[in-house]
């Protein structure tokens, strides 16, 4: 079997479309042409990463997992000594009791306070409101400077 030499490599490797930028060998993606970096010189064509990785979405589609379905129940019910549902099942650390069922009072979950954001421009408008505010108390100082009121507050 004949080995080629260095020159016919990268002969072969120029003819397959491949090139060298600063001593290192080139090649451009078949799909998207982008350039592709540190090619081997006996590579006859190169796919991109991103190419690749659209042509992997395309081979293996995401599974449908399914959704988690909301209980109603608070969260960290099951850490809880006691939690009675809202059908009478009653709960001791998130294992069901059975022989207590509608014996016990259903319990109430603390419902947080939802935090309002304040959007930019309510942030902008009370900044400028308290600027305001400042530049007023500054000019009755000065105002009550000069009709020789300062001291009598």
């Amino acid at each position: 079997m004949k080995t080629k030499s260095k020159q016919q490599k990268e002969r072969t490797f120029e003819m397959n479309g491949g090139y060298y930028i600063n001593g290192v060998p080139y090649m451009e993606c078949k799909i998207t042409g982008e350039p592709v970096r540190n090619v081997s010189i006996e590579a006859k064509s190169v796919i991109g990463s991103k190419a690749l990785m659209a042509r992997m979405d395309k081979m293996f589609p995401e599974q449908n997992k399914p959704k988690r379905v909301a209980t109603g129940r608070p969260a960290g019910w099951h850490w809880m000594n006691e939690f009675v549902d809202k059908d009478g099942t009653v709960y001791h650390k998130g294992v069901e009791q059975p022989h207590l069922k509608l014996t016990r009072p259903v319990t109430l979950s603390k419902e947080k306070k939802k935090i309002l954001r304040r959007t930019q421009e309510e942030i902008l408008l009370a900044r400028e409101a308290e600027k305001k505010a400042v530049l007023k108390k500054e000019f009755q100082k000065q105002k009550d400077l000069l009709n020789h009121k300062l001291w009598e507050n």
